[in-house]
């Protein structure tokens, strides 16, 4: 049972990118063969929180795209932010070589909504384009599905372990879950 739970929940912990096989990370942006990480903070709303698809407010954001691996440090990008359907563009960064590895815009969105954030590779004549969609200020309060799923597993995997190991605590639960005894019969003793 213990390794039923614990493997549940692994795939949540890997849902970031923190396991090997197929990356699930929606924050990452193909181009072409390389990758871009995006990621935004609203700061003066929640600190270090960070978000990907479904900015929670509207007002400042900080974008940050952070390249992955050494390569793109020597190539140069173009960063684009639109609001969608219409294309409005929100934002505008020309062609740049970031050999830092990582640049940032801050962008007041003004508009709750669906936006596009555009990166475009040159390198050597050639342009690769990708787009990764994401929604300002129209986000359900609470927590994510996967967010209440993950904190159920973990909750349940402690109680079980505790279960387990505790020797007290299994005693009480054991009473808890022992079904009454029948008029005319008596209970089994442990």
């Amino acid at each position: 049972m213990a390794v039923l739970i614990l493997a549940s929940f692994s795939g949540v912990i890997r849902a970031h990118g923190g396991g090997s096989g197929i990356d699930a990370d929606s924050c990452r942006i193909a181009v072409g063969s390389h990758w871009v990480h995006f990621t935004a903070y609203q700061p003066q709303l929640t600190g270090t929180t960070e978000y990907c698809k479904a900015i929670p407010d509207v007002g400042q954001s900080t974008l940050v795209f952070d390249y992955e691996g050494k390569a793109l440090r020597r190539m140069t990008v173009e960063f684009e932010i639109t609001r969608e359907p219409d294309g409005t563009r929100m934002y505008y960064q020309p062609p740049t070589i970031h050999s830092s590895g990582s640049t940032n815009a801050t962008i007041n969105f003004t508009e709750p909504g669906n936006y596009l954030a555009h990166v475009t590779l040159i390198n050597e004549g050639e342009e690769v384009d990708a787009h990764v969609p994401f929604s300002v200020g129209t986000a359900q309060a609470g927590p994510s599905l996967l967010a209440t799923l993950a904190i159920t597993m973990l909750v349940l995997a402690v109680i079980y372990i505790l279960y387990l190991t505790n020797v007290s605590f299994k005693g009480t639960v054991d009473r808890l879950c022992r079904k009454p005894a029948r008029s005319g019969t008596s209970a089994l003793k442990p």
